[in-house]
């Protein structure tokens, strides 16, 4: 018994996808949760998983076709149908040969026009087919029998369009491709896609990115479709902008800066992120870093963990961190609970796993609340740094710059030296109710001190 398998539903408004790989072919075996395909929408680039285990017999929607939420895209079952569709497939390559016929002989397109009888004849009587090769004048309609001119003239109608839907903007094109071509400064309107339909796909941009060579183009930017709009807050946004009120009006806020130098935590993560990866099954950037010396940090200084409760200061007796999740709905902070007592790939872990739960709204309200101090990576969208701010109960929110490479100087054996190093920007925004300024460079510099060592070698939990 075989069982089709459909395009789910991706996220909220996507009502669509394009199907940019096949990862499994006809006769291959797949397993529950093993992923199938790769699909694109306008929100998100993803795996579709297999809901079945067993033997794809049919795959129903070929590569760069763009199909709509709930479009069956393969047929899986024992294998007992496999071979049908592997039987039909010779057809369509087989079928491109009558294409010449109206070419060699374009004469016949134009002979149903002047006279259009003779058509008529091979289709409602096959029998006086001989007829015609006797006389001159029909000679042209017998060169191919009864319903064969026909079919063979569709072809040569439909190839021109099929020639002309390559253009860049004639035909869909999908947000991943529409996006790299804005960042390579590729102009869509004079790429000829090699895809199915002449749909253009990532190869034929960067092809057409690696022909340009080194000539530079000024960046695409998108005007947006909101813009000369309005549009209601959404509930989420309604509570985001009230609580940041209420708290900037509540508490007395302010921001200290330093710069630190993450040159050997850079050089630690190119060592091992390799193996990282492969045995944790996760990334590792540089917000696992930054978590662990925030964790390590607020034991320490422990004032930036605490709450206020009327005249009373509430340590917490552990370290709660927020992460800041940027979501199309608008900004949301799931907790890493316990974070004092992680290493890197913990961080790792329930940080991926947090933003990918966050982002596909699938979060349990509990895993929002009970935060005792916020990490938001504002460089994750290139930002120097920033002043965040605090959201109460909260005491305090670190800012993470982007890690970029600069000439600093750099001082060793006494002797000091202009060296390219990777820096990075940490703001703390804190409530000066009960966070003083020393208390918060003390915070600072116990980050700097722990990041600018590099020492992690013993956090990594590999």
């Amino acid at each position: 018994m075989s069982e089709s398998v459909s395009l789910p539903a991706l996220g909220e408004s996507v009502t669509e996808g394009t199907v940019t790989r096949w990862l499994k072919n006809v006769g291959d075996r797949v397993e529950v949760d093993e992923p199938l395909l790769e699909v694109s929408t306008d929100k998100v680039d993803t795996e579709i998983p297999s809901p079945v285990a067993g033997i794809i017999e049919a795959i129903l929607v070929q590569e760069d076709e763009t199909v709509e939420v709930g479009t069956p895209l393969v047929t899986i079952g024992d294998g007992s149908g496999a071979a049908a569709p592997a039987a039909e497939a010779p057809e369509p390559v087989a079928a491109p040969e009558p294409v010449a016929a109206p070419v060699a002989a374009p004469e016949p397109v134009t002979a149903p026009v002047a006279a259009p009888e003779p058509v008529a004849a091979p289709v409602t009587s096959p029998e006086p087919v001989a007829a015609p090769i006797a006389a001159p004048a029909p000679a042209p309609v017998a060169a191919a029998p009864a319903p064969a001119p026909v079919a063979a003239a569709a072809p040569a109608v439909a190839a021109p369009a099929t020639r002309g839907s390559h253009a860049g903007t004639s035909g869909y094109v999908t947000p991943i491709v529409r996006k790299l071509a804005n960042e390579a400064g590729v102009d869509l309107s004079t790429i000829s896609g090699t895809g199915v339909g002449g749909r253009i796909r990532k190869e034929d941009i960067v092809q057409a990115a690696s022909a340009v060579g080194a000539v530079a183009a000024a960046p695409v930017v998108e005007v947006s479709p909101l813009r000369g709009t309005t549009q209601p807050m959404s509930r989420l946004r309604k509570v985001v902008a009230e609580r940041a009120v209420i708290s900037m009006q509540s508490s007395a806020q302010l921001t200290t800066v330093v710069e630190v130098d993450v040159t050997r935590v850079a050089m630690l993560r190119d060592r091992v992120k390799g193996a990282f990866a492969e045995k944790t099954g996760n990334k590792l950037s540089f917000l696992p870093f930054f978590a662990l010396a925030a964790a390590e940090a607020l034991r320490a200084i422990p004032i930036v963990n605490a709450t206020i409760d009327g005249d009373t200061i509430v340590y917490p007796a552990s370290e709660n961190i927020s992460i800041a999740v940027d979501t199309e709905r608008g900004l949301l902070t799931p907790v890493v609970r316990n974070a004092g007592e992680l290493d890197l790939a913990g961080f790792a872990a329930q940080i991926a796993d947090l933003a990918a739960r966050t982002r596909d709204n699938k979060l349990k309200p509990d895993e929002l609340s009970g935060g005792t101090f916020t990490l938001t990576n504002t460089g994750s969208r290139g930002a120097l740094f920033d002043t965040p701010v605090v959201f109460l109960p909260q005491s305090a929110i670190l800012g993470t710059g982007i890690v970029y490479k600069k000439p600093l100087v750099v001082t060793n054996d006494g002797l000091d030296s202009i060296a390219i190093r990777s820096s990075v920007y940490l703001a703390l925004s804190y409530d000066h109710r009960i966070i003083d300024g020393a208390d918060a460079a003390r915070f600072l510099t116990t980050m700097k001190a722990r990041l600018e060592a590099g020492a992690f070698e013993g956090n990594l939990g590999i």
